[in-house]
């Protein structure tokens, strides 16, 4: 047997869309199930996110640390930020976002792995990046507004955030994902063997 996730799509009898917000929605769609029986499922509509693991040559991860309303919490986080154009390419996301937010680029970027956040209620695909060779980017910081004002930031080893998610003291998913994404890389064929930045995303696929 072939472990490997495949598309499939079941027949829709009908939709509708009860809630159009900012950047996402809800969508209900009546499902035919294999039995034949025909269910409602309600579920978020979401453009798509990126997200970054910035490694230093100190081996650190850039963080950051922002309040995020639904939890009501403050997480420690990777940059990360939405597709905002449909059809976006990726890493040109994945670069605005680690300018915008932490005021950094990078040189060498490969994709660590590609995630759905929440399948079983939300069609969120997350692509998040690992980007090497850091340094300070040009020009004046972007501004910032709303939850960004509050940000703060750290660089934080490996094996301190590992310690970290394995405590139960940091939840968010991206960071998660990332960290234990980047030790398994190391552990097989190394980081040098990670699929390049360009490679293609069939949750959200983007011109070449």
């Amino acid at each position: 047997m072939t472990i490997k996730d495949t598309p499939e799509e079941w027949e829709i009898r009908a939709t509708e869309t009860p809630f159009v917000g900012n950047k996402t929605s809800v969508r209900t769609d009546e499902v035919v199930m294999p039995d034949g029986a025909v269910v409602r499922r309600d579920y978020q509509v979401h453009p798509g996110s990126v997200g970054v693991l910035a490694l230093d040559e100190e081996d650190r991860v850039l963080v950051i640390r922002q309040y995020r309303h639904p939890v009501r919490q403050k997480l420690w986080e990777i940059p990360a930020g939405l597709l905002d154009v449909p059809g976006e390419n990726p890493l040109h996301a994945a670069q605005r976002e680690l300018y915008e937010e932490a005021h950094v680029k990078a040189e060498d970027w490969r994709v660590l792995t590609d995630v759905y956040t929440t399948a079983g209620g939300c069609d969120e695909a997350v692509r998040v990046f690992l980007a090497r060779n850091l340094s300070d980017a040009d020009g004046e910081r972007f501004a910032v507004e709303d939850e960004e004002i509050d940000l703060e930031y750290a660089r934080v080893p490996v094996d301190e955030l590992v310690r970290g998610v394995l405590a139960g003291e940091l939840h968010n998913n991206c960071l998660v994902v990332g960290v234990f994404s980047l030790v398994a890389a190391r552990a097989g064929g190394g980081l040098d063997a990670l699929r390049p930045a360009d490679a293609p995303w069939p949750a959200r696929p983007f011109p070449s």
